[in-house]
């Protein structure tokens, strides 16, 4: 995929695709988080973890341009954040669309092109290019001229994938993408974010109750909670020393058939998709 689309300034070369730097996010006296410095390099995995409430959709809101920062500094592909930015690609949690929608599955991911403008998609070859090849990566060929109501979830989700890669952006923000789905999807849909990220070369920023399905491919974890972050890899951050520290009671990290489990009493009591985080 190109760097920079027609119609898009090059990216300032050796930019991290995403900067934040002495960041903080705060709602009146209730202080969700300061004294965030992260630099996301191109091609990086960052799962951000955390129980509800920490500020994980809402560090994304401020990543898309939609939330000011309380302090601090955010840079996308070395430029300042704007609502709208092309730099950036979206895939938001997974919900069923209407049996009667009436867009083919290519169409719904070619808004991930020019979806913000008004009135019909206008023929283009460099768009319909960009689509067929988007479909591929994500294994959607075969369904492409299929009404998208009338695809299952996991071909949804994967649909959702591609229309946030299709812009070919510095940086794919994954907001709960997983939930709704069967264990078998969350890992088919994981799986597929790693793969295009490797293609494309675009970091990683990934929201998620439950870090097992993407484990195997994450680069680094930020754990929001109680007003504070950790970042590392998960191997440092998944500890039960680690959690305890961030929450100010015990926390026990456990491994059970492969998955990691969140315990203790300051986690939020566990959910079925809530098992590592939340």
């Amino acid at each position: 995929m190109s760097a920079h689309p027609r119609g898009r300034d090059p990216r300032p070369p050796g930019a991290p695709a995403l900067r934040l730097r002495d960041a903080g996010l705060a709602f009146g006296e209730r202080r969700l988080w300061t004294g965030l410095d992260l630099d996301v390099a191109p091609g990086e995995f960052v799962a951000v973890l955390g129980a509800n409430g920490a500020g994980k959709t809402s560090l994304l809101k401020v990543v898309l341009g939609q939330r000011p920062l309380s302090a601090g500094t955010i840079e996308v592909a070395g430029r300042p954040v704007r609502r709208g930015g092309r730099d950036i690609g979206y895939v938001p949690q997974q919900r069923g669309l209407e049996a009667t929608t009436p867009l083919r599955a290519r169409d719904f991911v070619r808004l991930g092109l020019d979806g913000h403008r008004w009135g019909p998609l206008l023929p283009s070859r460099r768009a319909d290019a960009a689509v067929d090849r988007v479909l591929a990566a994500v294994g959607a060929t075969s369904y492409a001229d299929a009404p998208v109501g009338r695809l299952s979830g996991g071909e949804q989700q994967r649909l959702r994938v591609a229309q946030g890669i299709v812009g070919d952006p510095a940086l794919l923000l994954c907001d709960e993408p997983l939930l709704s789905l069967d264990l078998h999807h969350a890992q088919a849909v994981s799986r597929l974010v790693d793969r295009c990220r490797h293609d494309s070369g675009a970091a990683v920023l990934f929201v998620t109750h439950d870090i097992n399905p993407v484990l195997p491919y994450v680069d680094r974890v930020l754990y929001l909670a109680a007003g504070r972050f950790r970042i590392g890899p998960p191997a440092e951050v998944m500890t039960s020393t680690t959690l305890s520290e961030l929450y100010g009671s015990p926390v026990e990290v456990v491994e059970s058939g492969g998955r990691l489990l969140v315990v203790g009493g300051a986690a939020p009591s566990p959910h079925p998709h809530e098992e590592v985080s939340s």
